[in-house]
């Protein structure tokens, strides 16, 4: 359902694009249709390179977010990240016929992938990005050459109770400063992008609509899966208990490397990650 209370899409937009003046001066903002909807991708690196799809977290986390890797990432790959359908952003959902199940979300990246004249590419997630990422997999394998997630959530493990109540204020009346709150309280305080916050603040009632969610893949599937994965996870989550999200992909993904990202939370990532991030990510791309 939309949200109901005021939004700002000015002071939005104005916040969006301050974030993403921090991407590299040679990104290009495209257009894609697909059946659900104009997809706004932020675009970098090598036309030439292989494409790695970039999928961000939900709420107002937007394709904007992954300024800080951008640049490592696209030495080595062409990144299209998008913004998704029906979430904060400038991507547009045609006639209301925005992804209402985990198939339509699926056939929706199918279809940003032949907008782009992609027929496999690597892709990476994080949160709900990560969540999408991983149902694309199981569903399409042939077109995700190798997967990372960061931080999942709802993949192998539940939302913690406190995360879910200290949530539930910003989701029942969101506002700007619902949303800051929010966010330095799973953050624990570490200081956070000033442009970033302001971002998360100005999409705080974005007219979004009801994102998909459904249960966790079906251990069967995940023990299928044949993608190289890497999975790494914020030691500080405040989201799910991380020990937990590590043990259990671990247990069900054949092809999984795992690993911890020490002194960030759930909502640091990816813009706020430690350098260890980018190691692990470009080490993982380039090994195949």
């Amino acid at each position: 359902m939309p949200r109901t209370s005021a939004y700002d899409a000015d002071a939005f937009r104005v916040a969006y694009d301050k974030v993403l003046a921090k991407w590299p001066a040679d990104r290009e903002a495209l257009t894609v249709s697909t059946p659900f909807g104009a997809t706004r991708v932020n675009a970098c690196g090598p036309h030439e390179a292989p494409p790695l799809l970039l999928l961000p977290g939900g709420g107002g986390a937007t394709s904007v977010s992954w300024y800080a890797q951008a640049a490592d990432l696209a030495r080595t790959r062409r990144v299209y990240a998008p913004d998704l359908i029906g979430a904060p952003g400038l991507s547009a959902t045609a006639d209301d016929r925005h992804p209402r199940t985990v198939a339509d979300l699926a056939a929706w990246l199918d279809a940003l992938l032949d907008g782009l004249g992609v027929t496999s590419a690597d892709v990476g997630g994080h949160s709900y990005g990560a969540w999408t990422a991983l149902h694309h997999a199981l569903r399409s394998p042939a077109r995700v050459r190798r997967l990372f997630l960061l931080d999942p959530t709802q993949c192998f493990a539940g939302f913690k109770a406190a995360y879910l109540c200290h949530a539930l204020p910003m989701l029942l009346r969101p506002a700007p400063h619902r949303a800051r709150a929010f966010l330095e309280w799973e953050t624990g305080g570490v200081p956070l992008d000033p442009d970033w916050l302001r971002l998360q603040e100005a999409a705080a009632g974005f007219p979004a609509v009801r994102p998909v969610t459904s249960p966790r893949p079906a251990p069967d599937a995940l023990r299928a899966l044949d993608v190289p994965v890497l999975l790494l996870v914020a030691a500080n989550s405040r989201t799910h208990d991380p020990t937990t999200v590590a043990a259990r992909a671990a247990a069900m993904l054949p092809r999984v490397e795992t690993g911890v990202l020490a002194d960030v939370s759930h909502h640091a990532l990816p813009q706020a990650a430690p350098d260890d991030l980018t190691r692990r990510l470009t080490g993982f791309l380039s090994a195949g």
